[in-house]
C-alpha cells in the first residue's frame, strides 16, 4: 500500500468511527481521490485547458434495515462527525428495509488491492504541454487529408484516481487506476453540406496508446469517406453494427439483465431466465479481472471478490447482474457486482464484458448480405425497457452488391430487442483492449425508414 493510499485508508476508518460515535449500527465509507487534465486545441493554438483534483468522501450509515448516505468534499475532523450526525439522523426517518445490510465477513474478498491487475501507470503523470502537443499533432494530421475543411477538435486527457473502502465488517481495500485519452472530431465540406466523423483511443499507459497522428489520420479518413451523405431507402433490410457501435447494442442486454430492472419488473427479459436470447454458440462473458484494462476491479463496492462468469452461455441466459440488497430482493446471491459513487448506496454494475467472435471479416459479411445498411453512428433513442420495443436514428453507409454504394444520414432503425438479438451474427473485428469486446453485429430484417 502507497504512502497515499494509507492516507485515504486512516480517512475512511476515521469516518467509520464518526459513524459508530453518531449511534450507526453499521457504515461503509468511501474516499476517492482524483486529478484530472484536459487540454483542447483548434487551429493549432491552445482554445481550453482544465485540471481538477480534490477528494470526495461518501458515507453510509445504517440504523436497524434503515439507511442513508451523504457526501462531502471536506476531510477535516468536524466536517466528518457533522456527515455522521446527518446521516444517522436520515437513516432514522428513513422507511425499513429488510434487504439493507453489509456483506457478512465471511462474504468479503480477500483481495484488497489491485497490483496484479495492474491499472495504474507508472510512468510520471503527463503535463500540460505533453498533452497540448499531442493534441496539436492529431489535428494536423487530420487537417492533412484532403477534403478536411476543419477539425471541430482535438483534444487529449489524462486521470489518475486512488479509492478507498472500508466498513464495519473488516473490510478495507483500495487501489489507484489511471486513464490516458486522445481524440479528434473533423469536418467535411460546408454548410448544409457538412459532415463530421471521429476517432479516439483510452489506454490505462499512456505508452499503449496510438500515435496521435493516426488519431488524425483516421478520424479525417473516416469523416471524408462522408461526404455527399444521403438518405437511404425505406424499407426492411439487412442491417450491420459497426464495430466502434456494437457494443451499445449488447448494451441494452445487459440493461435488461441488471438486477435493478428485475426487481422493478422494468425488463423485457425479466421472464427470460434459462431461455435463449442470443443465437446457438454465442456467450456473453464478464470479467473484471483483466489486466491493465479500464473496467477491471478487484472487489466490488461492497467488498465483495469479483470473478469470471457468463452472463450468457451458449446463448441462454444464466443469470442476473446483482448487488447485495437486489440479490436478497430476488432471493438470490451477489454476483459481485456492486458499484457506487460517493453520493448514494451500491447498485449493480458490469464491468469488462466480451461476446463471441465469429469467422467472417466485416468485408466478407458485408458481401454475403448484399444490400443493406452498416451503421457507424447512432442519434438519440426511443427503446421501451418494458417490451423491448427499439426505435434509433443512425447514420453509415448503404451497401449495395457487397460493398459500400454511398454514405447515408438521417435514417431510423426499428425493431423489437428480443427478436433482435436472437437473430445477431457476429463478426471477427472486436478490438480487444475495449472494457467491452463486441464484434460488428449483423441483424436481419430491421425496418428502415429514410427517403
Amino acid at each position: 500500500m502507497t504512502e497515499r493510499q494509507t492516507d485515504l485508508a486512516t480517512l475512511a476508518a476515521a469516518m467509520l468511527d464518526a459513524a459508530r460515535a453518531a449511534g450507526a449500527d453499521a457504515a461503509d465509507a468511501l474516499v476517492v481521490d482524483g486529478t484530472s487534465l484536459t487540454v483542447d486545441v483548434l487551429n493549432g493554438k491552445l482554445e481550453q485547458a482544465e485540471r481538477a483534483e480534490g477528494v470526495e468522501i461518501g458515507l453510509r450509515v445504517m440504523v436497524g434495515t434503515r439507511q442513508a448516505s451523504v457526501s462531502a468534499s471536506d476531510t477535516r475532523a468536524e466536517t466528518l462527525r457533522e456527515m455522521a450526525d446527518r446521516a444517522v439522523s436520515m437513516a432514522r426517518l428513513a422507511p425499513e428495509d429488510p434487504t439493507v445490510g453489509l456483506a457478512d465477513p465471511e462474504q468479503l474478498s480477500t483481495l484488497r488491492d489491485a497490483d496484479a491487475l495492474d491499472l495504474s501507470d507508472p510512468a510520471e503523470d503527463p503535463d500540460p504541454a505533453a498533452l497540448e502537443q499531442a493534441a496539436l499533432r492529431a489535428e494536423a494530421a487530420a487537417l492533412a487529408v484532403a477534403g478536411i475543411s476543419q477539425v471541430q477538435s482535438a483534444s487529449a486527457g489524462f486521470s489518475r484516481r486512488r479509492i478507498h473502502l472500508a466498513a464495519t465488517n473488516g473490510f478495507s481495500g483500495g487501489y489507484g487506476r489511471t486513464s490516458h485519452g486522445l481524440s479528434c472530431v473533423a469536418i467535411t465540406g460546408e454548410g448544409l453540406g457538412m459532415e463530421r466523423d471521429y476517432f479516439g483511443e483510452s489506454r490505462t499507459y499512456a505508452a499503449d496508446l496510438p500515435d496521435p497522428e493516426e488519431i488524425g489520420r483516421i478520424a479525417a479518413e473516416r469523416t471524408v469517406a462522408r461526404k455527399g451523405a444521403k438518405k437511404p431507402p425505406t424499407g426492411a433490410y439487412p442491417v450491420i453494427y459497426q464495430e466502434r457501435i456494437a457494443s451499445g447494442l449488447i448494451g441494452h442486454l445487459l440493461s435488461a439483465t441488471n438486477g435493478s430492472a428485475i426487481v422493478r419488473g422494468a425488463s423485457w427479459a425479466r421472464d427470460l431466465l434459462g431461455e435463449e436470447v442470443l443465437p446457438k454458440g454465442l456467450s456473453l462473458t464478464e470479467d473484471p479481472l483483466r489486466p491493465r484494462i479500464g473496467g477491471s476491479r478487484p472487489f466490488d463496492a461492497e467488498g465483495l471478490p469479483t470473478q469470471a462468469r457468463d452472463i450468457v452461455a451458449d446463448g441462454v441466459l444464466t443469470g442476473w447482474t446483482l448487488d447485495l440488497a437486489t440479490a436478497r430482493k430476488l432471493g438470490l446471491s451477489s454476483t459481485g457486482n456492486a458499484a457506487r459513487g460517493t453520493g448514494g448506496p451500491p447498485s449493480p454494475s458490469v464491468s469488462n464484458v466480451a461476446l463471441t467472435q465469429g469467422a467472417q471479416s466485416l468485408e466478407e459479411m458485408m458481401a454475403e448480405i448484399g444490400t443493406g445498411l452498416l451503421i457507424t453512428s447512432m442519434i438519440g433513442s426511443s427503446v421501451n425497457a418494458t417490451t423491448g420495443d427499439y426505435s434509433r436514428g443512425a447514420s453509415g453507409y448503404w451497401i449495395e452488391q457487397g460493398e459500400i454504394a454511398y454514405p447515408v444520414n438521417e435514417c431510423t432503425v426499428a425493431g423489437n430487442l428480443r427478436e433482435m438479438l436472437r437473430t445477431i451474427r457476429p463478426a471477427n473485428d472486436a478490438r480487444t483492449h475495449l472494457s467491452r469486446v463486441v464484434p460488428s453485429l449483423l441483424v436481419e430484417g430491421l425496418t428502415i425508414a429514410g427517403a
